[in-house]
């Protein structure tokens, strides 16, 4: 499902259809009536607002055929759920597991949000100007879902009692992404940089994938198996 409701007429739809609509992006110092009527109805509803400049609006809609639109509306995904609601509500969550680097883990961060996930959970010792860093590397994609900074394997115990499948992403894996299923309720995990996914979360996983590689060079980048995996999954749950 496509999350993103783009203009006036489609947000308005949003909310005339009760979709579920939990923030809006709107084109900072823009003013139209119908414009004004969605931003009332938003602060009534306690619809998150935030305001943006033309760049943003360019940047993030899907469709500028008709020129940048004024406003964009984010449906299906609640950027403010705890790890509770997260996993309650189900869908796709990534977990990185001990990743060091802040700019490798924001474009994993906008990697995760772009292909539709409904969370991603940061298992990283970084301190809150590392973390800074990380969200700046996103492109501010952490505004557009739930980004939980936490214990790992904690995240995978407590996925698991929400009926969760644990699908990690690791070299000692033996099936290719695209002979595993990822469709339903499914936490895909990454490893750091340096050590890779650790051998208690392995332990608790139910499947482990390994990303082919042909060349001399035996390792990809954090945000190179994430992002094959997720074109995987979103390929696979297009079509669930």
């Amino acid at each position: 499902m496509n999350m993103q409701r783009c203009g006036e007429d489609e947000v308005l739809a949003a909310f005339e259809n009760n979709e579920n609509v939990s923030l809006i992006l709107v084109k900072r110092d823009s003013s139209s009536p119908k414009l004004q009527e969605i931003l009332e109805y938003a602060e009534s509803s306690e619809i998150k607002i935030i305001h943006g400049s033309e760049n943003d609006l360019w940047r993030m809609s899907r469709d500028n055929s008709q020129g940048i639109p004024n406003i964009l509306a984010l449906v299906g995904r609640n950027p403010d759920f705890s790890l509770e609601e997260v996993f309650s509500n189900g869908g796709l969550v990534w977990l990185l597991a001990g990743a060091a680097y802040p700019v490798n883990i924001g474009f994993c961060i906008r990697t995760a949000e772009v292909s539709g996930a409904s969370a991603v959970i940061v298992d990283a010792e970084l301190n809150n100007q590392e973390r800074s860093a990380a969200k700046r590397a996103s492109m501010k994609a952490h505004r557009f879902l739930p980004v939980h900074w936490t214990s790992g394997f904690d995240a995978i115990i407590m996925a698991k009692k929400y009926g969760f499948r644990i699908i990690s992403v690791e070299d000692v894996g033996t099936a290719a992404p695209w002979d595993v299923d990822m469709t339903g309720n499914v936490v895909l995990i990454v490893g750091g940089e340096r050590n890779g996914i650790s051998e208690d979360i392995l332990s608790e996983s139910d499947e482990i994938v390994r990303i082919p590689m042909s060349g001399f060079v035996p390792s990809f980048n954090l945000q190179a198996p994430l992002s094959a995996v997720a074109i995987e999954a979103q390929r696979q749950r297009s079509h669930q």
